[in-house]
């Protein structure tokens, strides 16, 4: 259980623990930035809850095998329909609550990004977690606390789980990758294996633009901006990009103060973007004014 999950050790002993002991809550609330394990973590718990045979997480009962196979009828992800999770999929998840188990002992029901729900489809739920099933955990799982309500998160075994360590990322994503990272990528991370995962297919890009950011002072302009082309051909990733050059420009610019001028030319450059201005010419700007700010 949890053996292929990275961090937040002392959750995942608390979780086990409640599972051996028979003590496990009707509602859990899990709360953590995106990237972090909570949700692969919820659905280790829930297999664990669910399972039939005497370890409580024997990989070979029917429990156990139908979860891997996606397929228990006992387990249930609610996720947001849009941007929301709207009154009526907490309503249809109601009428399930109250269903007796099919092959588990139990049901769990996970709602992702369940600081998603309107504030409708919180007051909902409220029935539910104030009058659970004996038989039923719901585990919700967020990023922003603020947006539970004080009665959810009152009924609530609130989990607050921490962002993955350098060091441990580090390693992770070496062994399971090979991945080499930088420093400065680890700050992009921001303790989210999640995030590096999604950024691994663009770890050469983003070393060639900390190599260029890096050594920016000593480059000919016309020779930056072809290091740089990537810039251009990356609109879908172009916020990414340039967070990550001010990432590179804020250390920088605890060594000499002129950086820090560079860091508000970038953020310029982000709103002229996102304000729809021609694409090219903004990264033009952008590149001519760091340099002739720094050279």
């Amino acid at each position: 259980m949890f053996q292929n999950i990275l961090g937040n050790d002392k959750i995942k002993n608390l979780l086990q623990e409640s599972v051996n002991n028979n003590k496990v809550s009707h509602s859990y609330l899990f709360v953590g930035k995106s990237g972090i394990g909570k949700k692969m973590i919820a659905k280790e718990f829930a297999k664990a809850i669910l399972c039939l045979g005497d370890n409580k997480y024997c990989d070979n009962c029917k429990s156990c095998l139908e979860f891997d196979g996606q397929n228990n009828p006992d387990f249930f992800i609610v996720e947001s329909d849009g941007n929301t999770i709207k009154i009526d999929q907490i309503r249809n998840m109601q009428k399930g609550v109250q269903e007796k188990p099919i092959i588990s002992r139990s049901k769990v029901y996970i709602i992702d990004n369940a600081d998603f729900m309107t504030k409708e489809a919180q007051n909902a739920l409220l029935k539910t977690l104030e009058e659970p099933p004996e038989f039923v955990t719901i585990i919700l799982i967020g990023e922003n606390e603020n947006e539970f309500l004080t009665t959810i998160k009152s009924r609530c075994m609130i989990i607050h789980f921490n962002s993955i360590s350098d060091s441990d990322m580090e390693k992770y994503l070496q062994e399971n990758y090979n991945m080499n990272v930088t420093s400065n990528m680890l700050d992009v991370f921001q303790g989210s294996i999640g995030k590096a995962i999604e950024l691994k297919d663009k770890q050469e890009e983003y070393l060639i633009i900390e190599q260029a950011i890096e050594n920016i002072e000593k480059e000919d302009l016309i020779d930056l901006i072809k290091k740089l082309d990537i810039l251009y051909t990356s609109k879908d990733e172009i916020f990414d990009m340039l967070d990550y050059i001010n990432i590179i420009l804020l250390k920088k610019s605890k060594e000499n103060v002129k950086y820090t001028d560079c860091i508000k030319i970038v953020e310029n450059t982000k709103r002229r973007i996102d304000q729809n201005a021609n694409y090219d010419m903004s990264i033009d700007n952008m590149l001519f004014n760091i340099w002739e700010e720094v050279v």
